[in-house]
């Protein structure tokens, strides 16, 4: 069976294509077709978020294991019919590091493999690609988030005095160590 996949750019303008795919390949197989539909460049890291009804992130699947174990899955571990159990799944895709480009995958629906096909597929295409990432703005009626003075909560905590008024414990005097060892031997050496 073929996967019908509709994958939407997070942005303000409708940036979206859509993608066949087959059931039995991978999340990696669809990682590199959303890369080849969006002409997305590079070997940037990238994560499948697969995502409950609700929105809420059920799993994280990476490109690479990240795990300090090393047994994590990663994207060739998921067939997409395990990712996109029914018409209507979705999942989120984020792709890049210093310019992270954020898309959302919706199943469309599912259907009949045609044959001398070599998919993922790029199927219908709408809505111009930006250069960059969309940025996360703002709206403008939100307010600015407020920065706490941490450091200054912790103060109000302790008693964050003046170290002169410490008692200096170090002893500046000779312990009896002979501080021109190093200097004689080099002297000898000569």
């Amino acid at each position: 069976m073929v996967y019908k996949i509709r994958i939407i750019l997070d942005a303000k303008e409708d940036i979206f294509r859509d993608v066949e795919i087959k059931d039995m390949q991978t999340l990696w197989n669809l990682h590199l077709g959303i890369k080849s539909a969006f002409s997305l460049s590079g070997e940037d890291l990238s994560i499948f978020n697969i995502l409950e009804d609700d929105g809420v992130v059920m799993k994280s699947v990476p490109l690479e294991d990240m795990s300090d174990d090393g047994d994590g899955e990663i994207m060739s571990d998921i067939y997409l019919h395990e990712a996109f159990p029914a018409v209507g799944s979705k999942v989120q895709f984020q792709y890049g590091f210093m310019e992270l480009w954020e898309f959302f995958a919706e199943l469309l629906e599912i259907q009949d493999e045609k044959p001398a096909v070599n998919y993922p597929i790029t199927v219908f295409r709408f809505g111009k690609m930006p250069l960059k990432a969309p940025s996360k703005a703002r709206a403008k009626n939100t307010p600015k988030p407020i920065i706490d003075d941490v450091f200054g909560e912790f103060e109000d905590g302790y008693d964050t005095g003046d170290f002169d008024d410490e008692e200096d414990t170090f002893d500046d005097e000779d312990d009896g160590y002979d501080d021109d060892f190093f200097e004689e031997d080099s002297k000898e050496d000569l």
